[in-house]
């Protein structure tokens, strides 16, 4: 295969869209945290890597190799075109931008056909990555419990839970604001560098709005902050209020 530009992906599920990022970021698409594998655009394998916490979950994993630059779409999509590059999810109407901050979004798509969850996943340099993901509520929303299959692949995989708390995140120029549960993972140590997942949720409208943050600390600690700010207000303002 020397000689010829290809890119391995891990297949998506239906209704997932890849899309090719200014940056070139391929990943799993349609898994969360704890089942990813960032890659680069080569198929050498000294140009393949894989933070430690997830090496163990992805062994194992059929990948696809997909000989194509441009992007991807699979029947059944829950996001339909905006403007300016945007994806508008169609049942809740959030939109999730072409990028926020330095992240690219690469993905969009449906993550679990039985609950209806969809997401938008992102990526930016180094490895940070992150995922937006929306859930249909049929009653109220427990953060910590709609997102115990994720806090529990981390800590099988060695993840150390390192900070659980509520924070209130200003969602426009009136004071308005949202609560959101977060909890922190470090998952691996590199010199300086601590490298973190940060699981959040909060229910908005009749919508519960999940997001999955990787970097590392302290390099991309503003970054990641920003990501979560950004996502909430938006989702404030883009969901409707259940009827």
């Amino acid at each position: 295969m020397s000689g010829i530009a290809k890119k391995t992906v891990i297949p998506a599920k239906a209704g997932t869209q890849i899309l090719a990022g200014e940056n070139d970021h391929w990943r799993c698409k349609h898994c969360l945290a704890g089942t990813r594998q960032p890659a680069r655009s080569s198929l050498s394998p000294s140009n393949f890597w894989v933070l430690p916490a997830y090496a163990g979950i992805i062994a194992g994993m059929t990948m696809l190799i997909s000989t194509g630059a441009n992007a991807q779409t699979v029947s059944g999509d829950t996001f339909a075109d905006g403007a300016n590059g945007t994806k508008v999810h169609v049942a809740s109407k959030f939109v999730c931008p072409a990028k926020i901050g330095p992240f690219e979004r690469d993905a969009v798509g449906e993550t679990d056909p039985e609950t209806g969850a969809d997401f938008c996943a992102y990526a930016a340099l180094d490895g940070v990555y992150g995922t937006i993901k929306l859930v249909p509520l049929h009653g109220s929303y427990d953060a910590k419990q709609s997102l115990a299959r994720d806090f529990g692949e981390q800590e099988g995989t060695g993840g150390k839970s390192i900070a659980e708390k509520q924070v209130t995140i200003a969602t426009g120029p009136q004071g308005s604001s949202v609560p959101v549960y977060t909890r922190a993972y470090e998952t691996a140590k590199l010199e300086d560098l601590h490298y973190r997942v940060q699981f959040a949720g909060a229910a908005i409208g009749s919508w519960a709005v999940e997001t999955i943050v990787e970097f590392a600390e302290p390099r991309d600690l503003p970054e990641a902050q920003d990501f979560l700010r950004t996502v909430y207000a938006s989702a404030q303002s883009d969901i409707e209020a259940p009827k």
